[in-house]
C-alpha cells in the first residue's frame, strides 16, 4: 500500500521562507532517514512556491493556462513524502512521527492519501497497458 504524505502550503512556503536555523531540516532529514532505513521511503520532495507554477483548466477539449501564484494557500501543496507500507495503521503510525513542517514550529497540517494501485481497477486491455508501462518505467 502506497501513501502520500502531503505538506500543506503556508504563507511562509509561498513566500519561499527558509528556516533560519538547521533544526527543521535536521528533523526532516532524520525522519526520512528512518523511513529509508525501514525500507518504506519511495520519494520526498519540497515544491517551489506557486508563483513559479501554473495550472491547466479544462473545459471539454479546451485548455486554458493559468499562471501562479495562487491565492488560497490552504489548498496548495508545499511538499510530499511517498511511502509504501503494509497497512493503513502502519502509515498512520509513521505519519504521527512526521516533524512539524512549519518554519519556527508554527501551526501546520499534513494530509495523507492512499494511492490507487492497478489492482483497484477492473482488469482489461487498458489496465494491462499500464502494467506494462509500470514494469518498463516504474511510473
Amino acid at each position: 500500500m502506497r501513501f502520500m504524505i502531503i505538506v500543506r502550503a503556508s504563507k511562509d512556503t509561498e513566500a519561499g521562507v527558509m528556516p533560519e536555523d538547521d533544526t527543521l531540516m535536521a528533523s526532516m532529514a532524520k525522519f526520512h532517514e528512518d523511513l529509508a532505513t525501514a525500507g518504506i521511503l519511495l520519494g520526498a520532495e519540497g515544491l517551489q512556491p506557486s508563483s513559479k507554477g501554473w495550472r491547466i483548466k479544462y473545459s471539454g477539449e479546451k485548455r486554458t493556462l493559468i499562471n501562479g501564484p495562487f491565492a488560497e494557500t490552504k489548498e496548495l501543496v508545499a511538499g510530499y513524502t511517498l511511502i509504501q507500507v503494509n497497512s493503513r495503521e502502519e502509515a498512520i503510525e509513521w505519519t504521527k512521527r512526521y516533524p512539524n513542517p512549519a518554519v519556527d514550529g508554527k501551526d501546520a497540517e499534513i494530509e495523507v492519501r492512499q494511492l490507487y494501485e492497478l489492482e483497484d481497477f477492473p482488469s482489461g486491455d487498458t489496465i494491462e497497458r499500464f502494467r506494462e508501462l509500470d514494469a518498463e518505467h516504474r511510473i
